[in-house]
């Protein structure tokens, strides 16, 4: 079965974490401190200001508590975007109000985002689709001046930029996800960034369940009774460790590799499907905008795209739709407008195998595979405006 996400993982990563066995540190400590230095370097911002936690997922959850959303509170949401945003939202206390996007990019524009705009809109949140950076400068601009907050779900977009400045450092919060699936894995993993160095460290205290200062052998060299416990609002524990931390590291120094494999077969992809008029492919990015090149997705008329996903998939080739428009979802209700952009979309798209695990001839399979369904439908070709 040719995937579409597989973990590149190896002996460096292996000896990272003997090391972290043989000194016998396993928890949040000093290599999640070398990590988040690291990363903090990555995209451009002090130290201080970054988190490493378990997940993402953990970081949208803190990330929108610290909006301090009360009851009729709205934030806007692109609609192609994973449940854990619109959860995060939920049960901050909010509620998601979703935007369209293009169809094309499944991005939203500054446009798509106004659109949406209430008088009870406290926050916007801007998935990066596929490692597309978007419109974020417009957005990031229109929402400065409007006193709203910015969340930048960097999920896909661990290396993406825009004009030079890495994405999730254009709003007032952002996460980066480095589960199994992602560009950057540590197994399980997040990073979080806070612009507001206050809120920075409310940030840091909420992740350790609310503690002003830890009551372990760190604090017993500062403080006659270290078993004390200072803690001003409760919080979680969701902290990242040493453990997947070592892995993040690595992979971090490995990154660049990535990235241009990544490249190299989105361009072998652009190349094999060039000439298909049933499919239409990835538009070209901006200039001065850089790609992780997380998904590579290709669209097809309305009511193949399902036809080819399960013929590909017999023949040994796992391809799918991310991500499922939420406001069609129950969970967060679905009496707003009708989004077009997003449910054309969501008809039509389809996200192929792109990991560096994959070779030109898994690539070119992939590709000949893809035509050759799509031409045993006899469908009508699309025209270049879809």
């Amino acid at each position: 079965m040719i995937d579409l996400f597989q973990p590149q993982a190896g002996d460096a990563e292996l000896a990272a974490v003997a090391a972290v066995f043989a000194d016998r540190w396993l928890g949040h400590g000093p290599r999640s401190a070398a990590f988040e230095a690291a990363f903090a370097a990555h995209v451009g911002v002090r130290p201080e200001h970054v988190l490493f936690l378990n997940s993402g997922t953990a970081g949208l959850f803190l990330a929108t508590e610290l909006l301090g959303l009360r009851p009729g509170d709205e934030v806007i949401l692109p609609s192609p975007s994973f449940v854990a945003a619109a959860n995060a939202v939920v049960r901050a206390g909010g509620r998601p109000v979703f935007c369209d996007v293009d169809a094309r990019t499944l991005n939203p524009s500054a446009e798509d985002i106004e659109a949406a705009v209430t008088p009870r809109t406290k926050a916007v949140v801007v998935l990066h689709y596929g490692g597309y950076p978007g419109d974020i400068a417009r957005i990031a601009a229109r929402c400065r001046a409007a006193g709203r907050t910015l969340i930048e779900d960097c999920a896909c977009s661990v290396a993406s930029r825009a004009d030079g400045r890495a994405v999730g450092t254009f709003g007032d919060l952002a996460m980066w996800s480095f589960d199994a699936a992602k560009v950057l894995t540590t197994g399980d993993g997040g990073m979080l960034y806070v612009r507001d160095a206050e809120l920075a460290v409310r940030a840091r205290r909420l992740a350790y369940h609310g503690l002003v200062q830890p009551s372990g052998l760190g604090h017993a060299r500062v403080s006659s009774r270290w078993w004390e416990l200072d803690v001003p609002e409760p919080g979680r524990r969701e902290l990242g460790n040493d453990l997947t931390a070592a892995i993040g590291t690595v992979q971090l120094d490995r990154l660049p590799a990535f990235l241009a494999r990544r490249s190299e077969i989105v361009e072998l992809y652009d190349r094999e499907l060039a000439g298909c008029d049933a499919l239409r492919l990835p538009p070209p990015l901006p200039a001065g905008h850089t790609s992780s090149y997380f998904f590579y997705w290709v669209q097809m008329a309305a009511g193949l795209r399902d036809r080819v996903a399960a013929a590909l998939l017999r023949d040994g080739i796992y391809t799918t739709f991310r991500y499922a428009p939420l406001h069609k979802v129950p969970a967060f209700g679905t009496g707003g407008p009708a989004l077009p952009g997003a449910e054309r979309a969501a008809a039509e798209t389809l996200c192929l195998p792109l990991h560096p695990g994959l070779g030109d001839r898994d690539v070119r399979r992939v590709a000949a595979a893809l035509r050759g369904a799509v031409a045993a439908e006899g469908r009508p070709v699309l025209t270049r405006e879809g």
